[in-house]
């Protein structure tokens, strides 16, 4: 990818804790159903995964936010089961009932046939999505590349679809821990050469949604999904398309593992909105820069609600370097888009004055 000189470096910089202007955010999931204008377009693609998979409508969509707010980043719109789904699992999504594989891994035959696709052919969809929407930002922000975390997609190959407690995949791991560990060193090798072809494509910055490694207990957490995380990071660090990108891990529910996850190398911390910003700051101190953590539910709340609770979040960080504001987890569709206006406003707004004094 040729070199764009960054109109807003803001967002990496605060990833690098360099001094910023003002506190940089994007959010998770700006690119989704709260909008009208993605609606429109996923209603011309037909379907979600028509969507996802057809380059210039990823594109698009992920351009739609950064057309009508403020934003800091864009991130490439697309799913965290592309992995499992070129692996031959048969992603659909039904209406009203997400995500479902139609031949899910629950054996030691099906676990044994899962190879690392190959990136140029079942995912080059991805890769084309991020080289086209890194040209077509022309250095407006930088573009976040991501993976769903090795645990988390392995949730969804033994469940085969969503669950409130991924029992199956959570037994397969206490009764056979050693298949277990087969199964996300297939997946983690995965993720990581999906992380690279993404930032060989364009990426600017790549992220590790660990959506349901806070279901795991503190010991199980090291073992089948900080372990996997740490692989990850590790095979980024030492390939020279992603070497140099900063690194964000996100584990939803899993603040008390905040030191050991800013431990693995990564740049940056997600943060859920069940933790303190200011604490999980003094936490880990220098190590790592934070990402985060409004309840997305303020998003429902009112305009001057948004605010004060952006506020909030600010003043609890402080005037330090480091922070990039986002959500604790991502949109939901029912958001009124200029309640996105207010927010994004009032974090630059009171970044500034924070920085001011």
């Amino acid at each position: 990818m040729a070199a764009d000189v960054l109109r807003n470096d803001r967002f990496l910089r605060a990833l690098r804790r360099e001094p910023t202007d003002t506190t940089p955010i994007w959010v998770m999931r700006q690119a989704g159903r709260y909008l009208p204008e993605y609606r429109a377009t996923r209603a011309r693609a037909g379907s979600f995964m028509g969507l996802a998979t057809n380059p210039e409508y990823a594109c698009e969509v992920t351009l739609q936010p950064l057309d009508r707010f403020e934003l800091d980043a864009a991130i490439l719109f697309s799913d965290i089961l592309t992995i499992p789904d070129a692996m031959g699992l048969g992603l659909s999504f039904e209406q009203g009932e997400g995500p479902r594989f139609a031949n899910p891994v629950r054996d030691a035959a099906a676990i044994g046939k899962l190879t690392v696709p190959d990136m140029d052919g079942e995912l080059r969809y991805v890769m084309d999505a991020v080289r086209l929407i890194r040209k077509e930002l022309g250095g407006r922000v930088p573009l976040i590349g991501f993976s769903g975390s090795p645990w988390t997609l392995a949730c969804y190959m033994v469940e085969g679809e969503g669950s409130r407690d991924f029992a199956r995949v959570k037994a397969l791991a206490w009764n056979d821990p050693a298949l277990a560990h087969r199964l996300l060193d297939t997946v983690a090798r995965s993720v990581a050469a999906y992380l690279v072809a993404q930032a060989h494509a364009g990426a600017q910055a790549l992220m590790i949604f660990d959506t349901w490694g806070g279901l795991l207990g503190p010991a199980p957490f090291r073992e089948f999904s900080l372990r996997y995380m740490t692989q990850v990071v590790d095979a980024l660090k030492s390939d020279p398309s992603s070497r140099d990108l900063p690194v964000i891990l996100f584990s939803k529910g899993a603040g008390g593992q905040l030191e050991a996850l800013a431990d693995t190398g990564c740049t940056g911390l997600g943060v859920d909105w069940t933790l303190d910003i200011g604490e999980a700051r003094r936490r880990v101190g220098g190590r790592v820069a934070l990402q985060g953590n409004l309840d997305p539910a303020v998003l429902r709340a009112s305009p001057e609600v948004v605010a004060r609770e952006a506020r909030a979040v600010l003043d609890a960080f402080g005037n330090h370097p480091g922070h990039v504001f986002n959500l604790g987890h991502g949109i939901t569709p029912e958001v009124d888009p200029e309640n996105v206006k207010v927010l994004v406003d009032t974090v630059h707004e009171h970044g500034r004055a924070i920085r001011a004094g």
